[in-house]
């Protein structure tokens, strides 16, 4: 099972693919902390969502680790599984905000 986590595809499209991933992520994740009010706490205030302080620095923390682990190829398997539920999440965030 720690083999499974560990390993990652080699091939050159998945290598391309990872990196783009990973960067997307870990970039979107700093920007959380770095810039608060625009893309963390104040526009999870500006949509409405309840007690803004919490999620800003959660997704971001998460986002950041995952898209690092993806973008080192670094476990992976187990950093891809929080990634579709953090674009799910904000989707719906977007979607609300409408």
């Amino acid at each position: 099972m720690l083999r499974r986590l560990l390993h990652t595809d080699s091939s050159a499209i998945t290598l391309l693919i990872r990196l783009s991933v990973g960067l997307v992520f870990f970039t979107e994740g700093l920007q959380k902390f770095l810039l608060p009010a625009e893309r963390g706490a104040g526009r999870f205030a500006k949509i409405g969502l309840p007690a803004p302080g919490f999620p800003g620095p959660f997704m971001g923390g998460f986002e950041t680790v995952c898209g690092l682990l993806v973008l080192i190829g670094l476990l992976t398997g187990l950093a891809r599984g929080p990634l579709p539920i953090i674009m799910g999440s904000a989707q719906n965030s977007e979607n609300i905000a409408r």
